[in-house]
């Protein structure tokens, strides 16, 4: 990291979290940041679901939640980014202050509650966008049919994006999580993938709370759904060990706490399907993103991360993990995959 990025990141910590975080997209959008695009080599780029990605280092969902910031980020290292939650409605989400800073556990604990501009405006800022782009769906809070509303946000805007994440595990939203279950997964499955008129890849986004039998359910709907993929895992309602002055804060825990815990849920999900999946949860390092890819992750993403090393880190991430393959001998990410998964399980 240059010194003027640590100086940066150090004035961005000064403000409120949320404040920050604003703060940092107006930045990318006036020009500051890398602006040489992926990295890229023989050995980093990635098939994922019939997506040629550069590399497998992606941007999560939550980091440009309105897509407002498309053209800056594909001049950054990512392979892949996720914009989103998209709902269809806008809506202003949960009261704030609702994003906090767990400096000395490298983490965040976050209850936005999908606040977006709505899939009209985030879907008209898609259109035309340059590199791999998804779309994280959403539901909107008080609407009366949540399941609808994912087949809803695909059908507007999977015209114009790569492919679609359906987000049925954020703490954030009462009772989301509640469509994990066996019957009401597989019915809202059903819904997106009729919906999904273009056929773009979907995944499934997962909580890192389920049961080893809730878990279990979730692989065998999905065997059975037609998805493209998962994405293991979203954030955690877990506090164990932390330290922060603010862990006992309600909402999702992100960065470094939740690394062990989503990268076990990952390799136990890749026993269970064939189908690829993105790790996700702790990801901070080039060793920490191949020890999602030996778990089983064939790509990850990061976005905690961030907030402590910078936009920069994806590509020191990227460019560490091509040194980590060639060290032990993969020509290619994918065979990688699955090396290291009895480590995990």
């Amino acid at each position: 990291m240059s010194i003027v990025e640590k100086i940066g990141l150090r004035a961005l910590r000064s403000f409120d979290p949320e404040q920050a975080h604003g703060l940092a997209l107006k930045a990318l959008n006036t020009g500051l940041g890398p602006k040489g695009g992926p990295v890229t080599s023989d050995r980093l780029r990635v098939s994922l679901a019939g997506l040629d990605l550069p590399n497998p280092v992606g941007l999560a969902a939550g980091f440009d939640k309105n897509a407002t910031a498309l053209a800056a980020l594909a001049r950054t290292a990512f392979g892949f980014l996720e914009v989103g939650a998209a709902t269809p409605l806008p809506q202003p989400g949960n009261p704030k202050p609702r994003l906090f800073r767990l400096t000395e556990d490298a983490a965040a604990i976050n209850r936005f509650g999908f606040n977006n501009d709505g899939m009209d405006a985030i879907g008209e800022r898609l259109k035309g966008h340059r590199g791999i782009v998804g779309l994280n769906l959403g539901a909107n809070k008080t609407s009366t049919d949540r399941a609808g509303d994912f087949a809803r946000v695909i059908a507007h805007c999977g015209p114009h994006v790569d492919f679609a994440t359906v987000n049925v595990s954020s703490p954030n939203t009462e009772k989301l999580r509640d469509l994990q279950g066996k019957a009401a997964l597989a019915a809202l499955l059903s819904g997106v993938i009729a919906a999904n008129a273009t056929n773009v890849p979907v995944f499934l986004k997962i909580a890192p709370d389920l049961t080893p039998d809730e878990l279990a359910d979730v692989a065998e709907v999905a065997n059975a759904s037609g998805i493209a993929g998962l994405i293991a895992t979203n954030t955690t309602l877990d506090r164990d060990g932390l330290h922060g002055p603010h862990k006992t804060e309600m909402g999702g825990l992100s960065g470094q706490p939740l690394f062990e815990k989503s990268t076990r849920v990952l390799a136990a999900l890749s026993g269970m399907t064939e189908l690829p999946i993105i790790g996700v949860g702790g990801v901070g390092s080039a060793e920490q993103a191949y020890q999602k890819i030996r778990a089983g992750a064939s790509a990850v993403q990061l976005y905690t991360a961030l907030v402590y090393g910078g936009i920069y880190l994806a590509g020191d991430i990227a460019r560490g993990l091509d040194d980590l393959l060639a060290r032990d001998g993969f020509s290619s990410v994918a065979e990688a995959v699955g090396t290291g998964r009895g480590d995990w399980t």
